[in-house]
């Protein structure tokens, strides 16, 4: 999708760019969640600080121009953005279904990669999201995400955001399908949602989007039985100190969480 046809970053902060040293300083933080190694190839970098500092389009294209070394910069940004940047649904879509199909061309090229699975799930759990996650079921998503999931984690135990993102897998299937059928078609349950949820916190404990989809997933799960423990999880994410744009986007949807 053409860069000019994306919307800007509407928090642009000076500490979000990470010129020179400073992301090689700051990238243990930032990638708590997902692991990634540092890149040594400096274009690989300048893809990573366009990401970091909320410059989704540059990302995407740079990191898409370094063939599959590059999958997992230009994935994240095109999700990120996607989720909380684009307006128009019917393109929201087209951008998840494009960092889809990367992601399958990613786990095609590095499989013993945790993020080209993470990634693939990242986009494919986001377009189920849109399109209804009854529709992603019947589509075989359900199983394709928590496979990839399952594979990232076996690559790498400390994926907090693999974690998260399977806590989210367990929650909406129970949310959907109900606590029997979830169990016994699909494997979901509430118990084994909230373990990854406290697993992921309690590797990445600064992180905004691991209490945001941890209060969804107690919404989705348990519903107003735990109402309460979520609007907690909410305040708490919102006073998280953001320290990149995606991070940024996560406490703005707390905050807002709150308000409504």
């Amino acid at each position: 999708m053409a860069k000019a046809s994306w919307a800007r970053f509407p928090h642009p902060e000076k500490a979000y760019a990470y010129e020179g040293a400073s992301l090689r300083k700051s990238w243990d933080r930032l990638h708590r969640g997902d692991c990634e190694p540092f890149p040594q190839d400096a274009a690989l970098q300048a893809a990573w600080r366009a990401y970091h500092r909320g410059d989704f389009g540059a990302a995407v294209e740079a990191g898409s121009g370094l063939g599959a070394a590059g999958y997992t910069v230009a994935s994240k940004a095109q999700v990120i953005y996607a989720t909380y940047l684009e307006q128009a649904g019917a393109r929201k879509v087209r951008h998840f279904q494009e960092a889809m199909a990367r992601g399958e061309e990613a786990l095609r090229a590095r499989p013993k990669d945790p993020n080209a699975h993470y990634c693939f799930a990242l986009a494919a759990g986001r377009y189920g999201q849109e399109i209804s996650i009854a529709k992603a079921l019947a589509q075989g998503l359900g199983g394709k995400i928590k496979a990839a999931l399952d594979q990232a984690l076996k690559l790498q135990p400390r994926h907090a955001d693999a974690h998260i993102a399977l806590g989210t897998w367990h929650a909406e299937v129970v949310g959907k399908v109900g606590a029997m059928v979830g169990k016994l078609t699909y494997g979901a349950s509430k118990e084994a949602a909230v373990e990854h949820f406290q697993k992921a916190l309690k590797l990445n404990p600064d992180s905004a989007i691991a209490r945001i989809e941890y209060a969804n997933g107690l919404v989705r799960a348990f519903g107003q039985e735990r109402m309460a423990e979520a609007e907690k999880l909410y305040a708490d994410a919102a006073k998280q100190k953001p320290l990149d744009a995606m991070e940024r986007l996560d406490v703005e949807a707390a905050r807002a969480e709150l308000e409504d």
